[in-house]
């Protein structure tokens, strides 16, 4: 728990925070009853405002539940989001402002505006928005639980513990009425606006946490480390043996190649006000990877940490995990910082999630409901905020239905659905000569695929083969491609047969 001076600078920065959120509707003023003023700020964002809306993007509660918690409870095998870090963002570099060019000349919002006019084809359009819409749902589950996560560390020893549950509940509940009511006032601007202070207050604590383990933990790196050492956790990336070996090196290869797949990742690359500055603004994104790599060691630190342990030790095993960083927060910081340490965690889920539901309901309305009903511009903008409202709310109703250690196992699996729609998307950028009909049934099947093994290892994302694991995404992966390549070049030989057969 923190005291009254953190409680109380929380809620201060808090009420900051949604006064940002709503004057982004004044700032850098445009038409917001157009979609692409909206949804993707007229597309005006400079480099260092990419920079933080990206980042604010990419880092989020995720970040702060899913990876610590990994090395908490799974050690060096989850150190593979370090290395992900560089190689997700040299992608990027490729494709995205490749992407960004057909964005700006032909007007898309979203990947499947792109995927349609490519390769003409409504249908696989419909498809590619349709699997990022239930992809993400999972993604913002996700920050959901690291909101949770902050709020009872804050609760702990306030409320009696029956209690902590439904009070996390209500202020869950209301931070997203106030959300959603910014996001669809303000639209991307506001997002952008907060991403700032969200991202200014999550290095203040990455940092923080850094300069006070000498002074508060005993022993520091050092004794995390033995400790973790003596519980049978694997500390270094080095002792990783088959078949933990091929896991680590699968999950990093898929989850580079499936980041930039998902809307919310296409969202904030396509806000950019130019090409260079996209590029300029990705190439400063590995410096958030420095903070990556300090908060998968804090996975590790908490080991040396008897307050921290105690504190999250009355927590079932497998949701100890989800508290690590807001636990080390209270235990390690002063009362003042780790107030705002937890507002950076909480917010670092709330910027996401508004993000996350925009890019939804883009596709939803300019992919799906767009090509069945005719829209004005004003149309399809009201029909996307208010879609965007719903979807965070349904991901708010998931969240309340199950638990938090089951919602980080779908998002693993958000990761495997997703993955299936590059050879559409990031293909696509290099050619339009594959065959749609090859490209929709590679996507079903790798899907179905995908879906399968997951649910058949108990939503774990590895499967294993003669002795190794593997991420699933990139075993269904490589049966997508094998039937877009070989139903494209069956076309192609076919076509030219009949071509020969004319003449």
């Amino acid at each position: 728990m923190i005291g009254l001076i953190g409680t109380s600078l929380f809620i201060a920065l808090f009420g900051f925070f949604v006064f940002l959120g709503f004057y982004g509707s004044r700032w850098r003023r445009g038409d917001l009853s157009r979609l692409d003023e909206w949804a993707l700020a007229g597309r005006r964002l400079g480099t260092f405002l990419v920079w933080f809306l990206v980042g604010a993007d990419l880092y989020t509660a995720y970040t702060f539940v899913a990876v610590p918690s990994g090395i908490f409870a799974k050690g060096a095998l989850l150190f593979f989001a370090v290395p992900y870090v560089a190689t997700v963002f040299a992608l990027a570099t490729a494709v995205m402002p490749v992407l960004w060019d057909w964005s700006r000349r032909r007007g898309y919002i979203t990947a499947a505006d792109f995927v349609e006019d490519r390769f003409r084809s409504r249908l696989l359009a419909a498809f590619v928005a349709a699997t990022g819409i239930v992809a993400e749902f999972p993604y913002i589950a996700l920050q959901i639980v690291g909101m949770q996560a902050v709020l009872t560390i804050m609760l702990i020893n306030v409320v009696p513990g029956a209690s902590v549950e439904r009070v996390s509940e209500v202020a869950l509940t209301l931070s997203f009425v106030i959300l959603a009511a910014f996001t669809y006032t303000s639209g991307l601007r506001g997002a952008t606006l907060t991403a700032v202070l969200k991202d200014a207050l999550i290095f203040i604590s990455v940092i923080s946490i850094l300069v006070m383990v000498p002074f508060t933990i005993h022993g520091g790196f050092a004794a995390a480390f033995k400790a973790a050492s003596s519980k049978g956790l694997a500390t270094g990336v080095y002792t990783l043996k088959a078949p933990l070996a091929s896991a680590y090196l699968t999950l990093w290869v898929g989850s580079s190649l499936a980041l930039y797949l998902y809307p919310h990742s296409v969202n904030g690359a396509l806000s950019a006000e130019s090409r260079r500055k996209l590029a300029l603004s990705t190439a400063f994104l590995p410096i958030y990877g420095i903070g990556l790599a300090l908060l998968a060691i804090y996975g590790i630190l908490i080991y040396a940490d008897p307050k921290a342990l105690s504190l999250i030790s009355p927590f079932p095993p497998l949701e100890r995990g989800i508290l690590v960083i807001p636990a080390l927060a209270v235990t390690v910081l002063p009362d003042w910082l780790a107030g705002l340490a937890l507002l950076g965690i909480f917010i670092g889920g709330l910027v996401p999630a508004a993000i996350m539901a925009m890019a939804q309901a883009n596709l939803l309305t300019r992919n799906i409901v767009k090509p069945i009903v005719k829209l004005s511009p004003s149309g399809e903008a009201r029909l996307a905020k208010w879609a965007s409202v719903v979807f965070k709310f349904i991901a708010l109703g998931f969240v309340f239905l199950v638990p938090p250690t089951y919602a980080i196992n779908l998002q693993l699996l958000g990761g495997i659905i997703i993955t299936q729609t590059l050879p559409t998307v990031f293909l696509g950028l290099v050619t339009d000569k594959l065959d749609k009909y090859s490209l929709m049934v590679g996507w079903a099947v790798g899907l179905g695929l995908g879906v399968y093994l997951t649910i058949k290892e108990g939503f774990n994302s590895l499967y294993p083969i003669m002795g190794h694991l593997i991420y699933i995404a990139l075993l269904a992966l490589a049966v997508n491609l094998a039937i877009v390549l070989i139903g494209t070049a069956v076309r192609i030989t076919v076509k030219r047969i009949m071509t020969v057969q004319v003449h």
